[in-house]
């Protein structure tokens, strides 16, 4: 058991494998062996997931610290000064993470073999969804911030290449999905600035990027209420982390007379008598390590309780104005990631890549991302209570944007695009008024109903696809481009809700399947939505009740509303795709889709239904006899600092079930009508009063149209000047044709006439005049007869004789 942590390489490198036999081979494996491949690699890395969650639970949640071969020494300058290791973290947070990705990963690559059959892309496809996981994991496994900023470019690129997959559609549809990819891989460069310019300034202060080094004490008050008992949650050793080389050793034990030590054996425990091993040290703080020695959390800590300064320049300011600058820097970067205000548009627009794409990227990964680092670094936002402060607006802010917005839109991947950005801004919200645990916990839950949810809406698209297919004698008309391509032949829009109605009774599996992530989403008892929603909206009532923190109410008020949008928009759609009657001869012909769609679907509904009772709270129904109390609290409890248990709050829970249920019927109520929807136009569009409010959430706000004429257009506009004026007309037409290219003519001109044809040429032609009028001269001697060589001849010898004898008449 403690050599599982060492695995930990092994749930990144399987899914890369795949990857890389996908990208070099897949073309002539087949899509059977294509499909395989990569859903076999995705569900082997979640077999190492669970192996090392079954560590956690058998050695007390005590952390492990991995360095793997060949990588020890990642980044290291010569001076010493620099020493970032790629190194593994394996904790409950960290494996929380890891189990997510990878089961629901592995349902999603499960759909997609048979929704992307026919592709011409096929392989391709298969290789970006194993990079993405394999990029995601190193994210979430990293133990300092540079490593999980390899993982986080690295599902930004991913993403860029999944939501431009078709680029190559036809009639302006590829030059759409390119754009797309362009616009989310742009808006995450902005944020990631944020990231860079948060890491350089830890850097600078700290000293180092890792989390938390080897020995750290996590969290220091479940250490010390572990050490004397008090913990109502799992006792055992205090969490620490602890470096593993070879097989993994336990570094921190509690010693304490007549209690419980570590035994030699990772995480078995053992009495501490007198015939045993002498005990090792209880650590129950982290006074025993020096300052330079430890990671980024815990100097935060310190630098805190010694009320140090920061000296920039000739500027002196408390930590504490120096913390809340490092942590809005990483906040910009979760606004771009997990689209928040004011880059949240890209995700919107991330529906031009394949469904199953969109299902990965919106519920179990990329955007999830900035809510983990979040939760990673709560100790920072802790004591940066004005970063904490504009989070939770941020949060507040998209959550009420992305539910109105919602409501006013047709396509059904749309909908639930906006739906992830108002969720997102739950979970964001949430920690920023400090309930990191609420937060992860709707984390977990949001990604089963939103992965049911999305694909769900594939299998209405595939099937409504096929009953056009059908309607117009192409039964078989599956084109070789794959799904949700709605603009290739004709301007039938599968996506477009108004083409759809009455589905329930041709789609029952997704019908049923789809209700249930349509309840759990809007939280309605006892679908795990209900659980988690209850838990934020009672933090946050609770943050601003206790612990006079305005952002508390806020919160609370503006996740109430946008709890209400949520369940409108969500029975809005149940209304418009699946109740009353077929709008269309496809969605009168869809037919429903096959076992591999079908599997994944019913999988993610039963967690849908259950995943809320990871988390069950205290004397509620009885349920925590059956599934017992605060279970994911208790060990995100061993990785996260400030993390707090929130009891239940049936008051708030009767209030949010109401407000969803009315949302609920007053969907029904409006919708019910579908004959007015028939006309192409929303029932609100014919309420005078609610026509505005409609439209202008149809319109998306006009965020889109704002970022086009302050941001895109001026952009535009100097790149044109740029392109045109600058690098054509001048550097082209004047540098290039009148500066350099006459000039370069002139040039060869001058050395090819005068030079060339004057000096050199004349110099050689000079010379072989010369030789010629020599040689002219001397053909006049050359008469024919023999007496005049005879002649020539003798006067030769004598002059040579006369040479030979000089140097003897000149001696005497």
């Amino acid at each position: 058991m403690e050599h599982y942590p060492q695995l930990v390489p092994l749930i990144i490198l399987i899914p890369a494998l795949g990857a890389l036999i996908n990208v070099f081979w897949g073309a002539k494996l087949g899509e059977k062996w294509v499909g395989l491949i990569a859903t076999v690699a995705s569900a082997l890395a979640f077999g190492v997931a669970v192996l090392l969650a079954i560590y956690l639970e058998q050695s007390n949640f005590q952390a492990a610290i991995i360095n793997p071969p060949l990588l020890d020494g990642w980044l290291v300058l010569p001076s010493g000064n620099v020493h970032i290791p790629w190194q593994f973290r394996v904790d409950t947070l960290s494996v929380t993470m890891m189990l997510i990705i990878t089961g629901i990963g592995s349902l999603i690559h499960l759909y997609s073999i048979s929704y992307m059959r026919g592709d011409s892309f096929y392989h391709r496809y298969f290789a970006y969804m194993n990079m993405f996981l394999a990029f995601m994991l190193i994210l979430v496994t990293a133990n300092n911030f540079l490593m999980m900023f390899v993982g986080w470019e690295g599902v930004g690129v991913c993403s860029f290449l999944l939501i431009g997959f078709w680029f190559d559609r036809t009639k302006g549809v590829g030059w759409r999905n390119s754009m797309a990819a362009r616009k989310a891989m742009v808006l995450n460069r902005i944020g990631d600035f944020g990231v860079v310019m948060s890491m350089l300034l830890m850097f600078w202060t700290f000293g180092t990027l890792d989390y938390y080094t080897p020995q750290e004490v996590v969290n220091v008050h479940l250490a010390e209420a572990s050490a004397h008992g008090e913990s109502s949650h799992e006792a055992g050793a205090a969490e620490t982390s602890g470096e593993t080389e070879g097989a993994h050793k336990p570094i921190v034990s509690i010693a304490q007379e007549g209690e419980h030590g570590e035994g030699s054996e990772g995480g078995e425990t053992r009495p501490a008598d007198e015939h045993s091993a002498p005990a090792s040290p209880i650590f129950t703080n982290n006074d025993h390590i020096a300052t330079e020695q430890l990671g980024v959390f815990n100097q935060t800590e310190r630098f805190m309780e010694e009320g140090r300064e920061i000296t920039v320049g000739p500027i002196t300011m408390p930590f504490s104005t120096w913390l809340t600058i490092i942590t809005l820097f990483l906040v910009l970067g979760v606004t771009g990631k997990s689209a928040q205000l004011p880059l949240f548009t890209w995700l919107p627009d991330a529906m031009a890549g394949p469904t199953p794409a969109s299902a990965l990227i919106h519920a179990a990964t990329m955007v999830t991302a900035g809510v983990y680092i979040m939760v990673r670094a709560n100790v920072m936002f802790h004591h940066a209570a004005l970063a904490s402060f504009v989070v939770a607006i941020i949060g507040a802010g998209t959550a009420l944007v992305g539910g109105y917005i919602g409501i006013g839109q047709w396509d059904i991947k749309r909908v639930l695009a906006y739906s992830t950005v108002s969720q997102l801004g739950f979970m964001v919200a949430l920690v920023g008024v400090g309930a990191y645990g609420a937060a992860m916990f709707h984390l977990v839950t949001h990604a089963f109903f939103k992965a049911l949810l999305f694909l769900g809406s594939g299998s209405v698209i595939h099937a409504v696809e096929h009953g056009h297919h059908h309607a117009h004698a192409h039964a078989d008309g599956h084109d070789d481009h794959g799904h949700d391509d709605h603009a290739e032949a004709e301007p039938f829009d599968p996506q477009d809700m108004r083409n759809m109605g009455g589905l329930r009774k041709r789609l029952p599996i997704t019908f049923w399947t789809y209700m249930f992530g349509t309840l759990a989403l809007a939280g309605i008892f006892p679908f795990a939505g209900f659980w988690s929603k209850d838990e934020l909206l009672a933090d946050s009532w609770l943050a601003g009740l206790l612990d006079n923190q305005l952002s508390g109410y806020i919160v609370f008020g503006a996740l109430l509303i946008a709890a209400g949008f949520t369940a409108f928009y969500m029975w809005r759609q149940i209304e418009l795709v699946f109740l009353g009657t077929p709008r269309s001869e496809a969605a009168a012909h869809a037919p429903e889709n096959g076992r591999l769609i079908a599997i994944p679907l019913i999988v993610l509904a039963f967690f849908s239904l259950f995943a809320g009772f990871l988390n069950t709270p205290a004397n509620v129904l009885g349920l925590d006899n059956l599934f017992g109390a605060h279970l994911f609290a208790s060990r995100l409890e061993h990785s996260v600092a400030y993390i707090h248990v929130g009891e239940f709050q049936p008051l708030i829970a009767i209030l949010a079930t109401v407000v969803s249920v009315g949302a609920f019927v007053l969907a029904h109520n409006i919708y019910k009508h579908r004959q007015i929807v028939e006309t192409g136009r929303d029932p609100l569009q014919m309420i005078p009063s609610a026509e505005p409010f409609w439209a202008f959430a149809n319109a998306r706000m006009y965020w889109d149209q704002f970022y086009g004429r302050v941001f895109v257009r001026p952009f535009e506009v100097i790149a044109i000047f740029f392109a045109d004026i600058v690098d054509w007309r001048f550097l082209h037409n004047y540098v290039h044709d009148q500066v350099l290219v006459k000039g370069f003519y002139a040039i060869g001109r001058f050395l090819s006439k005068p030079v060339d044809m004057g000096i050199i040429d004349g110099a050689v032609n000079g010379i072989g005049r010369a030789i010629k009028w020599a040689s002219g001269e001397l053909r006049h001697i050359q008469t024919g007869y023999v007496r005049t060589y005879v002649l020539t001849m003798l006067v030769g010898v004598v002059l040579v004789i006369l040479v030979i004898l000089l140097p003897l008449l000149q001696r005497g």
